[in-house]
């Protein structure tokens, strides 16, 4: 009877001593628990925390064979860089044809502020006037687009020089 209350208390005591952690110490960005080296490296002890530290593959950028351009600071030859602008001066230019078609249809549909009234509007005035205050504000919004575009197709290089 005496060792019925033994034998669980031996058992608790050893698993929980399994459970205890070493020391843990941080070497600049580097982890271990070593005490020899930790002293000579003038390690510091991590306190207070669990410490889980997974290692992934180290990251390797390879440039692709035969890709111009593809790093930071690397010059691009004089053809690439004309076809780019070409390519930009093209884009920019499609983005400010749609913009200008899509503000010409909104202006029609806002009516100087009077758009014409749909069904459900003509039971809640309020839906009628968001609907003319969403409008004005994409009238807006789309011509401060018009001016971004336009800023930016005067900083490209003129059509000419591009090609």
């Amino acid at each position: 009877m005496k060792y019925g209350l033994f034998i669980p208390l031996a058992a608790t005591v050893f698993v929980a001593g399994s459970f205890a952690q070493t020391r843990i110490y941080r070497c600049g960005n580097e982890y271990t628990n070593t005490v020899p080296d930790a002293q000579a490296k003038g390690c510091k002890l991590v306190e207070g925390a669990n410490v889980t530290v997974i290692q992934g593959p180290p990251r390797v950028v390879t440039p692709k064979p035969g890709a111009s351009g593809s790093q930071p600071g690397q010059r691009v030859d004089a053809g690439e860089q004309r076809s780019r602008d070409s390519d930009s001066r093209s884009i920019l230019e499609a983005e400010l044809k749609k913009a200008e078609t899509r503000l010409e249809e909104l202006t029609r549909e806002y009516n100087k502020g009077e758009p014409d009234r749909r069904p459900e509007e003509a039971r809640n005035p309020n839906k009628y006037a968001e609907r003319v205050q969403e409008l004005k504000a994409s009238i807006a919004r789309l011509e401060g687009d018009i001016t971004g575009i336009r800023r930016e197709l005067s900083r490209a290089p003129p059509p000419s020089a591009a090609k």
